[in-house]
């Protein structure tokens, strides 16, 4: 049972990068980006190929990181320079991802069990050695889902990042402060496609596998985990979107194991998701109408 539990944790940690692009663009942007499920397989289909080929399984996170900010600039420059609607630029990218990543590497690409992967290189061995694989998993997510939300937090307080959250609020003052709100959507998109490519980079190290359809639905488990964390914490302020996000994936995950462990199919996996985050949305809007009435 406790392994169960560390297991459920670790994988809305393995996510919460994932949740972490979707809070941007949702969130702040208000952009619908369908290109998170091209970008999230782009990092697994990357990494994998680069672990065969014995690169250091750490470099992956950086090489993912990069595909993904350049998927997200290819979304941004369809939308912002070549004026094609938010919606159907991300279905376009997606798609061309879709085709990218059988080139890179096929429709299944398994990692070799003697294939070293972030879990046991010799670094984090040298520190968590005397942990089990399952303890070890849990500990690496959680440092690199931390590193990201500082990094994120950070980030938010500069200048840079307080005109990328104007822009989803309010795009006039961007403009009164002489800058390009179309930028600011493009600088949104590639660190949002960055981040969930990078999500994609730690899965497949983790499941030690590629698939080309890993990325479905990927955008609706995300969209639930911000939905859900910032549900949770609206009323409290002090806790940031990138901490609501996290916690988020974390609940999203164990209502999925729950469901699983009641006796549900595993292939029914996506069936649960979209019923789960149906019933998110349900509540979400009664509880919208019913504020609406009080008030």
């Amino acid at each position: 049972m406790p392994e169960l539990i560390v297991s459920t944790v670790t994988q809305g940690l393995l996510y919460a990068m994932l949740s972490y692009g979707i809070y941007i663009t949702y969130k702040i942007l208000d952009f619908p980006d369908l290109s998170v499920d091209g970008s999230f397989p782009l990092g697994a289909a990357v990494t994998a190929v680069m672990l065969a080929n014995g690169v250091n399984p750490y470099l992956t996170l950086l090489v993912s990181l990069v595909v993904g900010a350049l998927a997200g600039l290819v979304t941004g420059i369809i939308h912002v320079k070549f004026r094609v609607r938010d919606l159907l630029a991300g279905i376009i990218t997606m798609t061309a991802l879709f085709s990218i990543n059988l080139q890179i590497a096929g429709s299944n690409f398994p990692v070799a069990r003697a294939t070293e992967t972030i879990f046991t290189a010799g670094p984090t061995m040298a520190v968590f050695g005397s942990l089990s694989l399952v303890y070890r998993k849990l500990i690496v997510t959680f440092i690199v889902a931390l590193l990201c939300k500082i990094l994120l937090d950070l980030y938010f307080k500069t200048k840079s990042g307080l005109l990328l959250r104007a822009v989803g609020d309010n795009s006039t003052l961007v403009t009164t402060l002489a800058k390009n709100k179309g930028t600011m959507k493009i600088l949104g998109l590639v660190i949002s496609n960055g981040l969930v490519a990078l999500s994609g980079c730690l899965v497949c190290q983790e499941q030690r596998a590629f698939s080309s359809t890993m990325g479905t639905g990927q955008m609706v488990f995300g969209l639930a985990a911000v939905i859900i964390g910032t549900t949770l914490f609206k009323r409290l302020s002090f806790v940031k979107g990138t901490t609501a996000v996290v916690i988020g994936s974390i609940v999203y995950k164990a209502c999925i194991q729950i469901a699983i462990s009641l006796g549900l199919p595993a292939n029914l996996l996506k069936l649960i998701t979209a019923s789960l985050f149906l019933v998110i949305l349900v509540i979400g809007n009664l509880s919208k109408e019913a504020k609406t009435q009080d008030a």
